[in-house]
């Protein structure tokens, strides 16, 4: 049984829906999609806001903009949309700025943000780009500014960073090693112990250096103020990405990795109990509509075969050979798409074919939506 046809426009026309987060593997289409759906329900009434991750130069100019930064740009939409859209780039470093700005005195905050460690951390630590990517999602929820948030998670190996990343960081900051480098120097009864201390951290400081070690040092006991705002935010993000009024949709070729990928979130999205839209298949090839179109790849190969042998109509013969190469790549991209989402036919899919070129203007992106929306 086929799965049902995931219907775009109701999703994006519910005034329930809140937050679209776009999900998958890397080069999957995710930022191009994040996009058209963004640029669709603006057209549609909403006030709404996407917000990239990286986003290749000549997406930022097909949405009339010369760059994107980490403020809501506003798209210049058509006379007569009765919405609004913005864009924005997500700035890992700026964001993580922000939000230590925002929870510590002025004096921690420059401790923190002059600290080499804290500069490391805020700009290349793994699973940074994800945990900055749902702070910034949360703040501008909670701006109340917009109908609509589209998210386009970041281009990580694996999809599942996305839900993991905050975690591990959260981990990190608060593990026994990072801990155990800022406790004070123990006195007293404890100086036998503090001893020991004093020698690891003396093995430490040679396998790390001294001045990281002391770098680190001085992050933690500085941060320590800062670092429980991080996870409770953390912890509110992740509960308002299980909410009702957020839609996950998950994006993915019709290759045999990026469609694993995308089985591999499904099962992860039931089980974190958050609430999945659809699957969005990318760069598909269906047959033509029309004279020809039930043409097995067979008979046109041999067609093709008996006119070149005859030397007769050269045209004919590359139509009919590029006609069985379009049928074969067709039939490879449906068995792909049912053996890897036969465990999830509960799920509504909706399939955007190839396009000849890049998408370079709001035309292009308008078209990628009527795509989605099945149009």
């Amino acid at each position: 049984m086929s799965a049902e046809r995931l219907d775009v426009d109701a999703l994006l026309d519910d005034p329930s829906t809140r937050i679209v987060v776009c999900c998958g593997a890397g080069g999957v289409g995710k930022t191009t999609t994040a996009a058209a759906l963004g640029l669709r329900a603006a057209e549609r009434g909403r006030r709404t806001v996407v917000i990239t991750v990286d986003p290749a130069r000549r997406l930022a100019q097909s949405m009339g903009l010369a760059s994107l930064d980490d403020t809501p740009r506003p798209v210049p939409l058509p006379e007569g949309a009765t919405g609004s859209m913005h864009a924005m780039m997500l700035d890992m470093k700026r964001t993580f700025d922000q939000v230590v700005e925002e929870h510590a005195d002025p004096e921690r905050a420059r401790q923190i943000l002059a600290n080499p460690f804290y500069q490391t951390l805020s700009t290349s630590f793994s699973g940074t780009q994800e945990y900055m990517a749902m702070e910034k999602l949360g703040q501008l929820r909670q701006s109340g500014e917009w109908d609509l948030i589209v998210v386009d998670t970041p281009p990580s190996r694996s999809a599942l960073d996305f839900l993991d990343a905050p975690k591990r960081l959260g981990r990190f900051l608060d593990g026994r090693l990072v801990r155990f480098l800022s406790a004070p120097a123990p006195s007293g009864a404890f100086r036998l112990l503090g001893a020991g201390v004093g020698l690891v951290t003396s093995i430490l400081g040679k396998v790390l250096g001294t001045q990281l070690l002391n770098d680190l040092r001085a992050f933690v006991t500085a941060f320590d103020t800062v670092f429980g705002g991080f996870q409770e935010r953390a912890e509110r993000t992740y509960r308002l990405l299980q909410a009702p009024g957020t839609a996950f949709v998950v994006v993915a070729a019709p290759e045999a990795d990026a469609l694993r990928e995308a089985s591999y979130f499904m099962r992860r999205l039931a089980t974190d109990a958050m609430p999945l839209a659809g699957l969005v298949i990318n760069r598909t090839h269906p047959l033509p509509q029309g004279a020809g179109a039930g043409l097995d790849a067979d008979t046109a190969s041999a067609s093709a075969d008996a006119l070149a042998a005859a030397g007769e109509h050269p045209e004919t013969v590359a139509a009919l050979r590029l006609h069985a190469d379009l049928v074969r790549t067709h039939l490879r991209e449906r068995e792909l798409r049912d053996r890897s989402t036969a465990d999830h036919r509960e799920v509504p899919v909706v399939e955007v074919p190839a396009l000849p070129e890049d998408v370079h203007d709001l035309d292009g992106l308008r078209g990628i939506g009527r795509a989605l929306a099945g149009g």
